[in-house]
């Protein structure tokens, strides 16, 4: 609208028509007006449009996107970087350890079922990983994943060995 006043605005001043000038008639012979109503109303459509634009990508920018699952590539490549790593339980340097093992088999999980082979595919590792989630429940608590220590390095390992059956899923 503030588009469209100005247009006018500097339309009237460049033909002649201003705030001391005659305003025309709206006769047939006059086809100003007739044009000024359409630029006028041509600004107020951009301008609509723009605004219109400008909402839509701010709706855009502010939607969260949701991630999606690490191809199972990737989610075994983590976890094959902790084959080299363990921790002492009770000696208090197991919280990271754990927490990352965990963190990675869950990464590989959703892969895997989110994978284009189905979960089918997966079977083997995907039971395995469902038993140890059963296990620790929602409680990844340094004590807790302690007491699992030996489910949670063995489905590792075993899923590591499953995985290098099957290369093609990793290479």
């Amino acid at each position: 609208m503030v588009v469209a006043a100005a247009l006018v605005s500097c339309t009237q001043a460049s033909s002649g028509g201003g705030p001391g000038a005659d305003v025309p008639s709206t006769s047939a012979g006059s086809g100003q007006d007739t044009d000024l109503a359409r630029i006028a109303e041509n600004a107020e459509n951009a301008e609509n449009a723009d605004r219109a634009e400008r909402e839509a990508g701010e709706a855009e920018d502010t939607a969260i996107p949701s991630p999606a699952p690490a191809r199972v590539r990737d989610a075994f490549a983590t976890l094959q970087a902790t084959l080299d790593e363990t921790c002492t339980p009770g000696a208090g340097d197991c919280a990271y350890f754990l927490g990352r093992v965990t963190r990675e088999l869950t990464e590989l999980d959703e892969s895997m079922r989110a994978d284009g082979k189905g979960p089918g595919h997966f079977k083997k590792p995907l039971a395995d990983m469902k038993a140890l989630f059963g296990k620790l429940g929602d409680d990844r608590s340094e004590a807790h994943l302690e007491k699992h220590f030996s489910e949670i390095v063995g489905t590792r390992d075993g899923i590591n060995t499953w995985m290098q059956d099957h290369p093609d899923d990793y290479r």
